[in-house]
């Protein structure tokens, strides 16, 4: 952890001193309670301790800061001084709660503790105070049970278990049943467990209490939960915690006593409505552990009509005064209103997108903050099946969303149970306690992974977003017991078989089968994405193999095909004998008879291709992989030979089958990702790619004599020297320009090459004087530039790389800014020196993924290029790309 850049000697601010413009220094719950006291509203009184302090605690090994005491003092006896209460007092005694709050909402995420102050002599001064001993015990078995897993690290289900032991004694099944001498038998019970387990009694010294409290909160801060969380949304470390040490009031206190949590819009729709929840006679955590059933927050306008309108205008002037929609947290004590938190409310993807259109509309803010409101993996999940929010159940877990999108199948415990049992009829659900490469095939058929363990890094985390399923991991709740076949998590034992929804965009899990919401694109976005495109300055195209991935792409609002890979349509059933034979002829004659059958299917291919993508761009990449993978394994194909021939039967099956074999001996290669393919065949075999360049040129004039615009742009790939460059696009301008010559028309085409080595990066100056455009192969170039097959390395050391904190991420997932990066820095650049109007682009997987499209930006690329269904990311991506490009330049 980095120190802070300065020193700074004030560590605490109360309420009255703070504001949302000192958001980064107080954290969001701070600033927010700031901006609420300075409203007038009813804000218990309390300060923040700001994440400055949290840096220097860091600096300092873990030792508060200078001052820092001192000043919280002080800040107490202000407080002190407002409530009329004293921290510590036996008569009349002041209970705090200390709260973590970064600048960014991280729900959950850290930790929290509620009544702090209580010991034996306050407790008393405390039930004098309210006349009721339930409620005071009540309070401070919550303290003793939250204190003792939060600070003091007992695990929280020993509590748990604990009451649940004096409920099922008593015969009783809620919390509430209990009464003033039960609670005194659980605090009593509470204070023997933590002895227990930590060797030393309760603190009873209500400022060393506090002390406590204030460093468990500075500690979560790199707590795994938080941690992760941060992970997986770009956040960084040197950010730090603040901590907000605010006067308590109890929603325990009877029947007009509750405390609830609201939102100013349904943040599942985005519905302009007062969304969310409360209970009676309950603290803040009831709500949340979901240990009793919470009444819906429009319900309080009966119940306490005079409450309910205090609230409702606080939250349409909270709402209106940061011009988004707020989460808010009150606290009902005694039929009086207290409003202990504001902060933008998490929502849904398809929430996030209808609020910041609807917002818009309504005059409250513009289209760039609506753009600059929803992330492009916003945009991305809002296109991934979600739970329907009118069947939502309250989950049985929760833990990291790991990949989007929700899924119901089967409870499966191994991956051979998954690769067995899983089908379109019944998908699985995976759950496992971490996965590994060896779960993989198991991995691939399951329509959603679970795991009780594991981060944002994870195995599981990262073959999951690679497949496209989505995934919860690290659910800490979850008691797998692999032999029996079962888990339990908070109380609910789940069976192999059984049936289970999980939601990795909000990171749930519930039982039963769940009904869907299929992804779409919602009116919302589109209109959202027109507003991006109006921002962007790189163009967006897309990956597309067939018409049908072209219109796909186009519907999804691709400019262009950025890499058509000719290759697999090579694999064709009805065309791969035909490949076969090609690669069998041992003249050269015999391949071209060969070539001139496929001529006509490649044309017809690229016909419809083109058709697809009428007046767009269509980068057309010439034959890339080595010969052998259109060819049967060795294996296999000598295991049958041989049975032919102890069986002396079908000769002319045999014949076929040796000559296959022989040839797939000839041309194997130790290497061959770095053998003989890409140019490199297209010099051998020169023939290969004359064939593809006519098809393609006949299908241009084709399309062009009916009145359509084709426009091919016709890619060499795997140039690592100009000379191979010269000798394959001459040879091919010579066939292009004769197919129009002998066809009498003209029609628009173009010759590039794809830049996947690091030497066609070091010599981009020259290959930008032969070629048209330049297409950035970051996938293969990725590969070459660190060394490693990625197929091999993902499988056994890549993924324990990232885990490791080795390497920051998946480089074939995230582009590598100082390697890759630098590479193509240096390529942009040499090739706009020799060529200022050249064409640049990427393909491939970055070409979809936020962070390396805001290094193309920074590059000055032209376009990224991606799978038809991550062209909407991309186009979010992009703007905000340009925004945060404008935003350094200012």
């Amino acid at each position: 952890m980095p120190p802070p850049a300065a020193v700074m000697s004030k560590w605490v601010y109360p309420f009255r001193e703070g504001g949302e413009s000192m958001r980064n220094l107080l954290g969001g719950k701070g600033a927010g309670s700031a901006e609420m006291t300075k409203a007038g509203m009813p804000v218990p009184p309390g300060f923040t301790i700001t994440t400055a302090a949290c840096l220097e605690y860091y600096a300092n090994d873990k030792d508060f800061p200078a001052g820092l005491d001192a000043q919280v003092d002080v800040a107490l006896a202000e407080v002190e001084s407002a409530v009329g209460r004293r921290f510590g007092d036996p008569q009349n005694p002041l209970l705090v709660s200390v709260r973590s709050g970064a600048r960014v909402s991280m729900p959950g995420m850290m930790d929290t503790v509620l009544n702090l102050g209580l010991n034996a002599a306050t407790l008393e001064g405390l039930i004098a105070a309210t006349g009721d001993a339930r409620f005071g015990w009540d309070a401070y078995r919550r303290f003793i049970q939250g204190f003792g897993s939060i600070v003091l690290g007992v695990e929280s289900h020993t509590f748990e278990d604990c009451i649940d032991e004096h409920k099922a004694r008593l015969g009783v099944d809620q919390d509430t049943e209990l009464s003033a001498t039960d609670w005194q038998a659980v605090a009593d019970d509470f204070r023997r467990i933590i002895r227990d387990a930590t060797n030393a009694e309760f603190p009873d010294d209500p400022r060393r209490q506090l002390d406590h409290a204030i460093r468990a909160v500075f500690d979560s801060w790199f707590g795994r939960r938080a941690v992760d969380y941060r992970r997986v949304h770009g956040l960084p470390d040197d950010w730090g915690t603040a901590v907000n040490v605010q006067t308590m009031v109890f929603g325990n206190m009877g029947e007009t006593s509750g405390t609830g949590v609201a939102f100013t819009r349904n943040p599942n729709t985005g519905e302009r409505e007062l969304f969310g929840e409360y209970l009676l006679n309950a603290q803040g955590e009831d709500v949340v552990a979901g240990v009793r059933t919470p009444t819906p927050i429009a319900t309080l306008e009966t119940s306490m009509p005079e409450v309910f309108g205090q609230f409702e205008d606080y939250a349409t002037r909270l709402e209106q005064h940061y011009r988004e929609m707020q989460d808010l947290e009150f606290t009902i004590e005694a039929g009086r209103l207290y409003m202990l938190q504001t902060r933008a409310g998490k929502r849904s993807p398809a929430a996030a997108v209808k609020i910041a259109v609807d917002l818009v509309r309504e005059g409250v803010i513009d289209k760039t903050t609506a753009v600059q409101r929803v992330e492009p993996e916003q945009v991305g999940a809002v296109l991934h099946p979600r739970v329907d929010p009118a069947h939502w159940d309250h989950p049985i877990a929760t833990g990291l969303n790991a990949s989007p999108g929700a899924a119901h199948g089967q409870v499966v415990f191994t991956a051979d149970e998954a690769a067995e049992l899983a089908d379109a009829a019944h998908p699985v659900i995976l759950v496992r306690p971490e996965t590994s490469p060896d779960d993989f095939h198991g991995m691939a058929v399951s329509a959603a992974i679970l795991t009780a363990r594991g981060g944002a890094t994870s195995h599981a985390a990262i073959v999951a977003r690679q497949l496209g399923i989505p995934a919860v991991v690290g659910c800490d709740a979850l008691r797998l017991d692999l032999d029996a076949k079962q888990f339990t998590a908070h109380g609910v034992t789940v069976n192999a078989g059984d049936v289970i929804t999980v939601d990795g965009t909000d990171g749930e899990v519930l039982t039963g089968a769940l009904p869907l919401i299929p992804g779409s694109m919602t009116p919302e976005l589109e209109e959202l994405l027109s507003w991006a495109d109006e921002i962007r300055r790189l163009s967006t195209w897309g990956n597309a193999d067939t018409p049908e991935e072209a219109e796909l792409a186009r519907e999804h609002g691709a400019e262009g095909i950025g890499l058509c890979r000719t290759e697999h349509m090579f694999r064709e059933g009805d065309r791969l004998p035909i490949v076969q034979e090609m690669i069998l002829a041992e003249t050269v004659e015999e391949r071209q008879k060969a070539l001139d059958r496929l001529l006509p299917i490649q044309r017809e291919d690229f016909v419809g291709i083109l058709r697809a993508m009428d007046g767009f761009p269509v980068v057309i990449r010439l034959l890339d992989p080595p010969l052998h993978e259109f060819l049967p394994d060795h294996e296999p194909l000598a295991a049958e030979l041989a049975t032919l021939t102890a069986d002396d039967s079908d000769p002319e099956r045999r014949a076929h089958l040796e000559r296959m074999l022989r040839r797939v001996e000839e041309i194997q290669e130790v290497n061959p990702m770095l053998g003989l393919r890409g140019c490199r065949l297209g010099i051998q075999q020169p023939e290969v790619y004359e064939m593809q360049v006519r098809a393609i040129i006949e299908a241009a004039l084709e399309l062009s004599a009916a009145g359509l615009q084709p426009r091919p742009k016709i890619m060499i790939p795997l140039i690592s020297h100009v000379n191979e460059l010269r000798k394959v696009e001459g040879r091919l301008h010579a066939v292009a320009d004769e197919v129009v010559q002998d066809k009498g028309a003209t029609v628009s085409y173009e010759f590039g090459t794809m830049i996947e080595v690091p030497r066609a990066c070091l010599t981009a100056g020259a290959l930008a004087e032969v070629a048209d455009f330049f297409s950035f192969g970051t996938n293969d170039l990725t590969q070459t530039t660190y060394g490693i097959s990625r197929d091999d390395a993902e499988g056994k050391f890549l993924i324990d790389y990232v885990e490791s904190e080795i390497l920051p991420s998946n480089p074939f997932q995230v582009m590598d800014p100082d390697g890759v990066g630098a590479l193509l820095r240096l390529a942009v650049e040499q090739g706009r020196a020799a060529d200022p109007d050249i064409e640049m682009g990427i393909c491939g997987e970055h070409g979809g993924d936020p962070a390396s499209i805001g290094i193309c930006e920074q590059l000055g690329l032209d376009y990224v290029s991606a799978s038809p269904f991550r062209i909407p990311v991309s186009r979010m991506a992009a703007a905000h790309a340009r925004l945060a490009g404008i935003e350094r330049d200012r």
